[in-house]
């Protein structure tokens, strides 16, 4: 059975170059530095026994961590499972035999989308510290507030309460709706308090 696995970092992100395929289809709405284990859609793949070749579009699709890409891609190997990237051609299983050269790209592409994604971090690190030194960029001002409603509908927080809805701790919340676990805390004490409805 051949299935085409996507991973997209929120609902709202465009699926439709990963979706061209007639297979079955599974899709996780998540960052991709969670490991591709503790992925609630992956882990079906990796217990499927029927399933013998996964489609992705690309190999940043199975994590963003190097280490956790190449283990997940030997995962589905020692399982007989044939992994196909369409953006950059390559197959880790041919005549039933492991594919060394499609090893050895899949190491070097992960190795870069992690570099890139440490240099995306860097390059906004230098924004803000420009934007601060202009005085553009200072943050909430000293003695400001907002209120009980502007928080609360606050895109960050309303993907907080998703997550905790779902039963998610706070460190997973946190990581899951790319905020602070203090920020998570303070949504917990605030839904504690009666302040805001879970």
């Amino acid at each position: 059975m051949k299935v085409k696995y996507i991973r997209v970092s929120t609902i709202e992100q465009n699926t439709d170059r990963q979706t061209d395929f007639a297979g079955i289809t599974y899709i996780d709405e998540c960052s991709g530095s969670i490991a591709f284990k503790d992925r609630t859609q992956a882990k079906k793949l990796l217990i499927n026994k029927d399933i013998k070749e996964v489609h992705i579009h690309s190999i940043d699709r199975l994590g963003r961590n190097t280490l956790d890409i190449m283990q997940t891609i030997q995962d589905f190997t020692n399982m007989g499972i044939n992994v196909v990237s369409t953006k950059e051609g390559l197959q880790t299983i041919i005549d039933g035999k492991e594919n060394p050269i499609a090893k050895m790209m899949i190491g070097i592409l992960g190795t870069l989308a992690e570099f890139e994604l440490s240099r995306i971090k860097e390059r906004q690190t230098e924004g803000i510290a420009k934007a601060k030194a202009k005085g553009v960029y200072s943050g909430r001002s000293i003695g400001s507030s907002e209120d009980i409603t502007q928080f609360t509908n606050k895109v960050s927080t309303q993907g907080i309460l998703k997550y905790l809805r779902l039963g998610e701790s706070i460190n997973r919340t946190a990581l899951l709706s790319k905020t602070s676990a203090g920020k998570v805390k303070k949504v917990k004490r605030l839904i504690k308090e009666g302040n805001i409805s879970l």
